[in-house]
Parts: C-alpha cells; structure tokens; sequence
C-alpha cells in the first residue's frame, strides 16, 4: 500500500456535506417515523414510545466514543456508518409491504440509531483534529444551516413527496397507496446515504487515527471512569443537570404528539392537515425559521451575555407551547394563521434553544475534558427530551389534545424557577 499522504481537499468540500448526511438519520426517526407511521394506521401510543426510544443511542453515544478512538480512522467510522444507514433505510422500504413490517422497521430503525449516534462522534472527532481553531470558527456556522437543511430536505420535501405520490397512487391502487409512496421515500433516504458515503470516502480527511489514546480497551475504561468522576464531581453539577432536563422536558413531552394534532382530523381535536401542507409549512418555512432564530439567538446572547438573557431565553423557547394549546383550543381552519403559527413556534424554538447549548459549553463542559463533558451534558439533554415522549401518546388517550397541551406548559414551569436560580460559576460567558 502507498504511504503517499492523502490529498487535502478544502472543508467546503466536506464539512456541509457530511453534517447534512449527520441530520438526515436523525430527522429521519425522530419526526419522519411519526408521519410515516400516522400514515400506516398505528396506534398513537405506540407511534410515541418507539419513535422516543429510537433516538436512545444520541443519548448514549458518550459510553462508547472513548472505544472508537482506539480502533482505525475516523474517516473509516463516518463512512460506514453513512453506508450502513443507507442499507438499512433500503430495506425498509422492502419491509413495508410484508405482514410484520412494523417489527422488522423498528429493528432497522434501531441500527440505524446506533449507526447515526456513531457517526455523530466520529464526524465531530474529524472537526476538531483536522482542523485549527480559526478554520472551526470559520466553518461553525455551515455545520448547523446544513445540519438543519437536512431536516427542511426530510421533514420537508420528503414529506411533501410522500404526499403527492399517495396522491398519485390512489388513482391506481388505493389500498397501496401509503405503502408504495412511502417504500419511495425510504428508498430515496437509503440511495442518499449511500452516496454520501461513497462520496465522503474520496474527500474526507482521515481525521485522528489515535497516537496519543489508550492502547487497550482496560486503559480506555479507566480513562473513561475519570472524566466519568470528574464530570459528576464538578461545583453546581446537580442543579445543573435539572436545568439540563428541564428546558427540554415540555419540548420532548409535546413534540411526538405534534405531527399527529397537526394531521389527526378536526373530529378528533387536531387540524386535519395533509401531508403536502405539513411538509411545505411544518417541515421547509418552519426549519428555516428555525435556522433564522438560531442565528439571531446568538447574535442576542453576544451582546447582551448569557447570564442575562437566560430567563427571556426559556420564555421565548416556551411561547410554542402556548401556539399548540391555543391551536388544539380554537381548532383554527385558516391555512394562513396555522402556518404563521408554526413558523413563528420554530423561530421562538431556534431563537430559544442557542441559550441551553451556550449554557452547556460555557458552565456544564469547562476543564481539561471539554468535549468529553459536552458529550456527557447533550447526551443527558436527550435522555431528558427522550422518556417524556415515551409516554406522550399514552396520555393523549386519556385526555385528548386540550389537556395534553395544557399539561404539557405545566412542565416548563420547573425551568423558569431554575433559571432564576441556576449559578454562573465559569469565566467568560457574559456574565461578569
């Protein structure tokens, strides 16, 4: 084998593409699957605790990232999992039409969660030890507009398709029609993320095969044990992890249900929206509202500094919830006011959601083990936004959508105390 060095491309070559091959996976299960699974006729509750479930490995990444950096290049792990990811959503596609199709699509799902929690690690491995500081700067931006574009492509303009080719198939084969637009949906996905491996292994730097890094797996778990200790020992880090838990709990308890009340008929409390509409306004103006609030969120914590801006932070990622109760309340049949609604919940959510990810960097992942402890800190985040949704379906059949959102606001109500209380301990972070 040649011993030549790897060609150098630029990261505008890289950098957008494989962020945008990160979003797709996870868009995929989290909110696609919803859909997708309305579409086929399952049960509310148990569209809810498996689509909550599926994104489990994005919570648990951190137990096995200290293991990848042991064992080839990180290029190699980002390319196999895109692979891998690819294959599965293909044979998705293959399953729908078979009688225990939802089995066989939540095991696929699974490894796809696990293939795109491991991908997460390895993608970031290459960002920070390819690049210098002033190049990450350079590039922070692109990682989430196309992060986020994958979820306007997925959530979106998938979704729209899906709509128009049930649509076209009902002409033909009514009673076929979900399966075959969305056995093209998933083929599409799957297709996608085979080329963007192929693509990714001709351009991607190699990106940290280890030289520094524990030689064995017993070196690598004690090591892992220390950033363990080190993490649950920090100054603050109880109340901390509540604040952590809790800015997400109302977003993770009322975001599985969304989907369904925006698609559900108006007989039974939701709007009765169609699939083309759902993705046009929930999935494309709704995720670039979000890019616009994110990036406006930022600029505001700049000037103004964290510490100050927190609270006004959480009650502005929490007016969404309050468009969803009024919605399920009044039922609104405007086209046009449901779509300003929407847009402007994801603009309030992106707006609001930069303070949790500032919060975690500047106060949660201080020290020697930074992005170990960020890992620590996210992975806590999902698990918080996680298990509430496991059983969100579950009481939307107790007490219908009114309820269920006004339930939903009843839990923010822990974060607005905390982040009155919360402690602003690390330097730097606008709080002097």
């Amino acid at each position: 084998m040649s011993d030549k060095p790897q060609k150098q491309h630029s990261p505008i070559s890289w950098i957008p593409s494989v962020y945008f091959a990160m979003g797709l996976p996870n868009v995929a299960l989290s909110l696609m699957s919803v859909i997708m699974m309305v579409d086929l006729g399952i049960d509310e509750a148990k569209i809810t605790f498996w689509a909550s479930l599926l994104v489990l490995p994005y919570s648990l990444k951190p137990l096995w990232s200290p293991v990848l950096e042991m064992y080839g290049s990180k290029r190699w792990f980002v390319v196999a999992t895109q692979f891998i990811s690819g294959i599965c959503f293909t044979l998705i596609a293959f399953c729908l039409p078979l009688p225990f199709y939802f089995s066989f699509t939540i095991a696929l799902m699974a490894i796809i969660g696990f293939s795109g929690a491991t991908h997460d690690i390895a993608t970031d491995g290459i960002y920070l030890t390819t690049l210098s500081k002033k190049v990450q700067a350079k590039y922070i931006g692109w990682q989430g507009a196309f992060f986020n574009l994958a979820k306007v492509m997925a959530n979106g303009g998938l979704v729209w398709l899906a709509g128009k080719l049930m649509r076209h198939f009902q002409t033909t084969n009514p009673e076929k029609a979900t399966v075959y637009a969305w056995m093209i949906i998933m083929a599409v996905l799957g297709l996608m993320m085979i080329f963007l491996s192929v693509y990714h292994f001709f351009v991607l730097p190699k990106g940290g095969s280890a030289t520094n890094n524990p030689k064995s797996l017993a070196q690598s778990m004690s090591s892992f044990a220390t950033v363990f200790k080190e993490f649950f020992t920090k100054k603050h880090i109880i109340i901390y992890i509540c604040f952590i838990v809790c800015y997400r709990l109302t977003e993770g308890f009322a975001i599985r249900m969304l989907p369904i009340f925006l698609k559900d008929s108006r007989a039974v409390g939701g709007l009765g929206l169609d699939n083309e509409y759902v993705g046009l306004i929930y999935g494309t103006l709704g995720t670039l509202a979000f890019i616009l609030g994110s990036i406006l969120g930022g600029y505001y914590i700049a000037h103004f500094g964290l510490k100050k801006v927190l609270f006004s932070l959480v009650c502005i990622f929490n007016i969404p919830f309050v468009i969803y109760l009024l919605f399920a309340c009044y039922q609104p049949d405007n086209l046009v006011l449901i779509a300003s609604g929407l847009v402007s919940e994801y603009f309030c959510y992106g707006f609001g959601f930069v303070g949790l990810t500032l919060f975690m960097m500047q106060q949660v992942a201080t020290g020697s083990h930074a992005m170990a402890h960020y890992a620590f800190a996210s992975g806590i985040m999902n698990l918080g936004f996680m298990l509430p949704g496991m059983i969100s379906g579950w009481l939307y059949q107790q007490v219908g959508f009114q309820w269920f959102f006004a339930i939903a606001l009843l839990l923010a109500v822990p974060v607005f105390v905390l982040a009155k209380k919360v402690p602003f301990v690390a330097v730097g972070s606008g709080n002097e």
